[in-house]
């Protein structure tokens, strides 16, 4: 596993970056760079269990299982990913999860002048890397536009 980290400067403040980050009609928005369909269930609260999902070329269902591990409004989130989806099917064991279960996203915000730094670290696989290295940056300057 390695930790992949990402940063990007938002001429907006904290608390707005965050809420656009987080709130799911603009969630949906530039998380669509990852897949267009993309969207949550669940809550983004510390312990809340959470659905990362969208459909895929076939058009179905699937997606990832999750924990909030932290939540500091406006500061800080942390992600725990502990499995799939399949379908409305989780899968939390075995060889299609042992490789990842247990990795992170975390989310810091930091403002400064009314600009708000976001810093992401992902812990991922090896076959994920170029793919993530060529997408989150595209994410992030699509949640840049959305809030300034």
């Amino acid at each position: 596993m390695k930790t992949l980290a990402y940063h990007i400067d938002i001429h907006a403040p904290a608390s707005q970056v965050f809420h656009k980050m987080l709130d799911k009609p603009t969630y949906k928005l530039w998380t669509a760079e990852f897949n267009p369909t993309s969207d949550y269930e669940g809550g983004w609260n510390k312990g809340d269990k959470i659905y990362f999902v969208g459909t895929n070329k076939d058009g179905k269902r699937e997606g990832m299982v999750a924990e909030i591990a932290d939540h500091i409004p406006n500061e800080y989130i942390s992600i725990r990913h502990y499995g799939i989806l399949d379908g409305d099917k989780e899968i939390t064991e075995g060889p299609e999860v042992e490789s990842w279960a247990g990795s992170t996203e975390n989310y810091s915000f930091k403002e400064q002048n009314g600009t708000t730094t976001i810093s992401v670290s992902v812990d991922t696989n090896e076959e994920y890397l170029a793919y993530f290295d060529e997408t989150w940056p595209k994410a992030l300057q699509r949640l840049k536009e959305i809030c300034e």
